[in-house]
């Protein structure tokens, strides 16, 4: 194979994700096998630039891309000394000298995010940062005009295309002035790249045409994993010795893990308006502890007893019987009932119906009745009986007409009915004066309609964003595997592992190895947390699942930052070796995936903010395919999947073909 290296560079490129997808890429076309060299990146943040050069290999350079006026609209204030704005040479000089095959534009998109009202999109602090994508295309157009770019890809938030038509207008005329064919599309990240999770992304693609006169193909479209397959291949939240502090659960405010369990696996917070609540209370719910095995349970009267613990009430073990005697043989006859042909037992001083068997049941009657019609009620099809003075007696009527027109009352008017005449009185309660309005109304007029979404184990998770607050949109997973299970012989059954405690007694002697699982070191603590209380649990839900946030971890796997195999294997050999490796730090491929520095917040923003790794490769392999049919002197290539910028390459192959004649 004849070796062929390909360079890129990267703008706004936060924590290396795409440009670490762009170093994964290696093309070939026939015996020319060509690599990836990333040049760098520039971006603002500090924390993200360390990240980029975990992820590349290569060091990024700390720029402001602003100019002052967008600086100042931006931050509020002037820039402090020393600032100064960037140059088409400074960024020269972060490639190191270099020219590049491929630049990635990824500006920040949150002027232009869907989670940002049209108010305050149209702010100057937020047109200043969405003017920041024009900044980013002419800076490179002018640090490289000496020798043009010959792909550029641009990606940012779907709404850019409407928020930000003016500024894109500008970009396609501003890239056309420097010889670049241009196309504007949507894409979903997951698909090109195969991830288990949907991000619709909006993508600016330009090649320039005097260089590269060949087809740029779309990626091709995979289907979207389940979540599951991504996060079955991890360790089970929380489990931070083995998968390191970005993998521990968040402490959520108590009612928010309540709200969680209770969300409908594949639904968000609207499902938990189908709950009756009751003086603002859940009327048909109650959270208990979790069932230990034998709960509640009940004994055969022809089974043998377990063993007789200290504590032997129903709700720790089977302490209860189903008793087959009759209770007639006990005197225990609360509210009984005497047949009349029985005698009955020792009259006593307690003689109430509360108190004993002191009622009977006696078939005889006192003659006719005085009003045998009392409390009859005539059915609709039958005539009545004869109309008395007495008003207690028989004059009740079967009345079928409920949902009739005669009768009105708390009628609920569909949308497309006309209403009933309007009169008087004009409550709910008197009349048809209700209407079924389709119009959804939001709980919160800014609120995501993926707000407090669980995402079923079996399917694709929704985008993931910068947001790290699990009330913010679709964070949370319902996870269906199970906990520790033991079987008997299990020295865990006898040795006291797992024991609570009453908080009424007192404890057994502290060992120097106390731990939840080695003993009875836990504690039935009856303070239930306040609803703001930040803690972290595990609640059963209704559908036998843990319903809990995605740890930072797995919303990094979810963006193809690292591949789980990597670190963890289904194979008990591999995963036996990869931990032998963990534990002695033989090769650094083996320890945990971090970011920089230790706030789940920044972790989760820089995250949300990336490009999939896997969707960056997709998109190298097509770019570096376009390079290599270029440097073949080939304008076409049989493919069954879109092109992405064709007219332009159309026009021109008919045009090489006419000099040729």
């Amino acid at each position: 194979m004849f070796k062929r290296t390909l360079t890129h560079f990267h703008l706004c490129c936060g924590l290396g994700s795409g440009a670490a997808g762009f170093s994964d890429s290696k093309p070939a076309l026939g015996p020319v096998q060509a690599e990836w060299r990333c040049l760098g990146g520039v971006d603002v943040d500090p924390a993200g630039l360390r990240d980029f050069q975990m992820m590349t290999g290569v060091p990024g350079t700390l720029m402001d891309l602003f100019t002052r006026e967008q600086y100042t609209a931006f931050h509020g204030q002037q820039p402090p000394p020393g600032w100064k704005e960037a140059t088409a040479e400074d960024l020269r000089r972060a490639a190191g000298n270099e020219d590049p095959n491929a630049v990635f534009i990824s500006s920040p998109c949150k002027g232009a995010s869907g989670l940002l009202s049209e108010t305050m999109s149209q702010t100057p602090k937020y047109q200043a940062l969405n003017e920041l994508t024009l900044r980013c295309v002419w800076l490179m157009c002018e640090a490289w005009k000496h020798n043009p770019v010959s792909l550029i890809v641009f990606e940012n938030v779907p709404r850019l295309a409407t928020r930000g038509r003016h500024l894109l207008d500008q970009i396609n005329k501003l890239l056309s002035f420097y010889g670049y064919a241009v196309a504007e599309t949507t894409h979903d990240c997951g698909e090109i790249g195969g991830l288990a999770q949907s991000r619709k992304r909006f993508l600016l693609v330009a090649r320039h045409v005097e260089k590269v006169p060949a087809f740029l193909y779309e990626p091709e479209k995979r289907s979207l994993q389940a979540v599951g397959d991504v996060l079955s291949r991890m360790p089970l939240a929380g489990d931070i010795d083995q998968a390191g502090p970005m993998h521990r659960v968040p402490a959520l405010q108590w009612k928010t893990w309540v709200r969680l369990a209770l969300v409908e696996a594949g639904k968000d917070w609207r499902s938990l308006s189908r709950f009756a609540i009751e003086d603002g209370h859940l009327r048909d719910f109650v959270i208990v502890p979790e069932y230990r095995a034998g709960y509640l349970g009940v004994h055969d009267w022809q089974d043998t007893a377990g063993t007789v613990a200290g504590r032997s009430s129903p709700t720790n073990g089977k302490f209860s019987v189903a008793d087959p005697r009759p209770t007639s043989k006990f005197e225990y006859t609360q509210y009984g009932v005497l047949p009349f042909d029985r005698h009955c037992g020792v009259v006593t001083g307690q003689r109430s119906p509360g108190q004993g068997t002191f009622s009977v049941a006696d078939p005889r009657h006192a003659g006719p009745a005085k009003h045998s019609n009392e409390f009859r009620v005539v059915p609709w099809n039958r005539s009545a009986q004869s109309v008395t003075s007495a008003h207690g007696s028989g004059h009740c009527v079967q009345d079928p007409r409920r949902a009739g027109k005669g009768f009105g009352k708390y009628l609920v008017t569909d949308y497309s009915k006309p209403a009933g005449t309007v009169i008087a009185g004009s409550t709910t309660g008197q009349g048809a004066f209700a209407v079924a309005d389709p119009a959804y109304k939001n709980w919160h007029p800014n609120a995501s309609t993926q707000k407090l979404r669980i995402t079923p184990w079996s399917e694709s998770a929704k985008t993931v964003t910068g947001s790290q607050q699990v009330a913010s949109g679709a964070l949370s997973i319902a996870d269906p595997r199970p906990g520790m299970s033991r079987t008997k012989g299990d020295a865990y059954l006898t040795g006291g592992h797992y024991g609570v405690v009453d908080y009424n007694t007192p404890a057994g002697a502290v060992s120097a190895s106390a731990c939840h699982d080695n003993g009875r070191w836990s504690v039935a603590d009856q303070r239930m947390p306040a609803p703001n209380d930040r803690l972290t649990c595990m609640i059963t839900s209704l559908d036998g699942t843990w319903h809990r946030p995605f740890t930072t971890l797995e919303l990094a796997a979810l963006q193809s930052l690292f591949d789980p195999e990597d670190h963890w294997s289904t194979d008990p050999q591999t995963a036996h070796e990869i931990q032998v490796m963990q534990r002695v730090r033989k090769i650094e491929q083996a320890q945990f995936f971090m970011l920089d520095g230790i706030n789940d917040g920044n972790h989760r923003e820089r995250i949300g903010n990336a490009v999939p790794r896997a969707a960056a490769k997709a998109m190298a392999d097509v770019f570096g395919m376009t390079l290599l049919l270029s440097e073949a002197g080939e304008t076409f290539m049989l493919s069954n999947v879109s092109i992405w910028v064709q007219p332009v390459a159309i026009a021109l192959s008919v045009a090489q073909r006419e000099v040729t004649l």
